[in-house]
């Protein structure tokens, strides 16, 4: 059963740090990785290879998650992946981040998907194990905003590191090496402390027998969680958004240099405009949630964002205070994307739980880190290939055509896919109440049990 017991500070601290370290890579990977490697390869050679990077890394997600569902080690259900995954990863970024000179789209290739191997062998159970930590509706956004605010200050860290790395005369690559190295340094330390001084509660929930892994039995989970509406519901919706999210995170440096005409300094500011006002808003949005649920929160964040992005394609080179002010809006939208949408995932689980009596958060996160990543890479192999398709090029002068299909596609497009996730969640039927309803349902249950 999860921890009813609220966390302790100490253990909340030592379970969300290791998040800040994890999250450095993150605008590395997804927003200058692509475009460093689009300068070698081309933009669709680039977008194509790390497009079929992800859909390889999605095979990875479900089975890490049956494993560390159903086996558990003199070490606990999730501690071995994180420690093997972490250091799978941070071999892999040194290696994605420091290339030869003759970089080919295999090398690319090769290296991405041992990264993204490395990060899903981190990343469902860590998310899991945060789901597990409490039971509590509103403890579990503490957990999910903590985690996610600290991923938010890594990822301002990271931001920050290459504009250091620059006025230091350093290369763009070699400021993406730092930022690698820096997440291993920090990382490492981080994560060994998790590990040691954060408990793994019980997860059985049942006196039944630890099941063989079978993909007849996998088959099975699957299609009742398949059936699980609720759940099927906030995926769709987090998928959505993540697309709506991933088209304006691959195109953000394209845009600002070739839409807005930013020089690198101003690119630095906006990027942590963006970000800072993500981490600042966590604690508002969980207040929010608090008043009117974490749904409800999460819609009117989203809403917020679409009405800042609606005004990017009538801007014009140039109007970077105008700009900033939507990365600051947009970026308060971020904060409830980051923190809302996970601790609501625990509250679908605690639904299949008291369905089935199993318990399967491994599982159920890793289909939340395959949507993921599904709507991540989908977001780099479509719009890299379409705006080139509609003549848009970073080797040559840009018609005007070519520069309002960035901007449509940086923006309006994102808008569409966020009103289309808005109405999908807006009537979720998980509330407060029915959630209460459930953990009394599951607590009677395992005391019959014990």
């Amino acid at each position: 059963m999860a921890s009813t017991a609220k966390l302790s500070a100490r253990r909340l601290a030592a379970y969300s740090i290791p998040a800040f370290a994890l999250a450095m890579p993150t605008i590395p990977a997804f927003v200058y990785l692509p475009a460093l490697y689009a300068e070698s390869l081309g933009l669709a050679t680039a977008g194509l290879v790390l497009l079929g990077a992800r859909v390889m890394d999605v095979i990875s997600d479900p089975l890490v998650g049956v494993l560390s569902d159903r086996h558990k080690t003199r070490w606990g259900h999730r501690k071995p992946w994180i420690f093997f995954g972490a250091l799978l990863a941070g071999f892999a970024l040194v290696r994605l981040f420091q290339p030869p000179s003759d970089v080919t789209a295999t090398y690319l290739l090769v290296w991405a998907i041992v990264l993204y191997l490395g990060w899903t062998l981190i990343a469902v159970p860590y998310t899991a194990w945060g789901a597990e930590l409490s039971d509590d509706y509103n403890q579990r956004s503490k957990i999910t905003g903590a985690r996610e605010g600290l991923t938010l200050t890594g990822i301002l860290a990271a931001g920050a590191i290459p504009a250091v790395t620059a006025g230091m005369g350093w290369s763009e690559a070699e400021g993406l090496a730092a930022v690698s190295w820096l997440a291993i340094i920090v990382g490492g330390p981080a994560i060994v402390i998790m590990l040691l001084w954060v408990p793994e509660p019980d997860i059985s929930g049942t006196k039944a027998p630890q099941q063989r892994m079978s993909w007849a039995s996998t088959k099975h989970a699957l299609t009742v969680i398949g059936s699980n509406k609720p759940f099927v519901r906030l995926l769709s919706a987090w998928f959505i958004n993540g697309m709506a999210n991933g088209i304006p995170a691959a195109l953000f440096l394209l845009y600002l240099e070739y839409g807005l005409g930013a020089d690198a300094g101003q690119r630095s500011i906006l990027i942590l405009a963006y970000f800072l006002s993500g981490v600042l808003s966590i604690p508002i949005w969980l207040v929010v949630s608090n008043r009117i649920g974490k749904h409800k929160a999460w819609c009117w964040a989203m809403i917020l964002t679409c009405l800042a992005f609606a005004w990017v394609p009538f801007l014009s080179p140039g109007d970077i205070a105008t700009f900033t002010v939507i990365c600051i809006v947009t970026g308060t939208g971020l904060g409830a994307d980051l923190s809302l949408p996970p601790a609501l995932q625990a509250d679908v689980i605690d639904f299949d739980r008291l369905r089935s009596g199993k318990a399967r958060a491994g599982l159920f996160f890793a289909l939340w880190s395959m949507s993921t990543k599904m709507a991540l890479a989908l977001a780099v192999g479509i719009t890299f290939p379409a705006l080139e398709l509609l003549g848009f090029s970073t080797d040559s002068e840009n018609s005007l055509s070519a520069l309002w299909s960035l901007s449509v596609i940086y923006a309006w497009v994102p808008v569409v896919l966020k009103l289309v996730a808005i109405a999908t969640i807006w009537t979720f039927p998980i509330t407060r109440e029915r959630q209460e309803l459930i953990q009394r349902r599951l607590e009677r249950r395992h005391r019959q049990l014990a």
